[in-house]
């Protein structure tokens, strides 16, 4: 055998013990989400232990179009006649789980290659983080908003709201948006007020100490309650810009 065949068998063997350390659910809740659900499911890593898709009464081809394009074993389909709204959709899928580490991504999503391990590794760096996330990017390559945020707070939200956040390069501290996609995208992982429920990786441990999304919500703002709600028990919610998704 050569020098290099045995390099690289020890590196195979390297990695697999890398990813025997990742126990991790995917949940993704879909709702007409078409040919983007294969793409999305075709782009987990081979090391997550189960994918779970909850769909919410879909009449498109999305489902038919995953089963004949993943033929997986890990996969999971739970079918509801209607559309029960995302956070009770998501709450599906974490009955459903077992692993300690979950991973809440939209049917939209294609994780880039590694995206998700490193997402994994700053998680488990620092038993005080209970949910982490990543950069959320269109397919021309810009931030997308809601990645990285600030809480919208009564004077944030008026800020938004009455275009005031376009003087924000001349008075950062007064009129900066709750969006920090205009904000110069930090070096390292950096702790954030709030991410999006769009790419969102937890804590079973912490999400047990918190509580489950809240249903009350049918669609958009439970992800920012969810992070309130994780930073009032004392957690910390990181992002991680060299973990990107499309």
């Amino acid at each position: 055998d050569s020098p290099n065949a045995s390099r690289t068998v020890q590196s195979g063997r390297e990695a697999d013990v890398q990813e025997s350390r990742y126990d991790c659910d995917v949940i993704i809740v879909n709702y007409n989400a078409g040919p983007f659900l294969a793409r999305c499911v075709s782009s987990l890593p081979d090391f997550v232990s189960r994918v779970i898709v909850v769909d919410n009464g879909s009449n498109d081809d999305s489902l038919a179009l995953l089963t004949q394009v993943c033929g997986d074993s890990r996969l999971q389909l739970i079918r509801n006649d209607r559309n029960l709204g995302f956070a009770a959709g998501c709450n599906l899928g974490i009955a459903a789980s077992t692993a300690q580490c979950l991973l809440f991504l939209n049917p939209d999503c294609m994780l880039h290659k590694g995206s998700l391990q490193r997402m994994l590794d700053v998680l488990q760096s620092d038993p005080a983080v209970g949910m982490v996330g990543g950069l959320l990017l269109d397919p021309d390559g810009t931030e997308q908003a809601g990645g990285r945020r600030a809480i919208p707070t009564p004077w944030l939200s008026f800020v938004r709201a009455f275009g005031l956040n376009r003087w924000s390069s001349r008075h950062p501290n007064l009129f900066s948006d709750f969006s920090l996609h205009k904000h110069r995208l930090p070096d390292s992982p950096i702790d954030v007020e709030a991410i999006s429920g769009a790419l969102t990786l937890v804590r079973r441990e912490a999400m047990d100490a918190v509580g489950l999304w809240d249903e009350g919500y049918f669609l958009h703002c439970e992800d920012l309650d969810w992070c309130m709600r994780f930073r009032q028990s004392g957690w910390k919610i990181r992002f991680v810009p060299e973990a990107t998704v499309i």
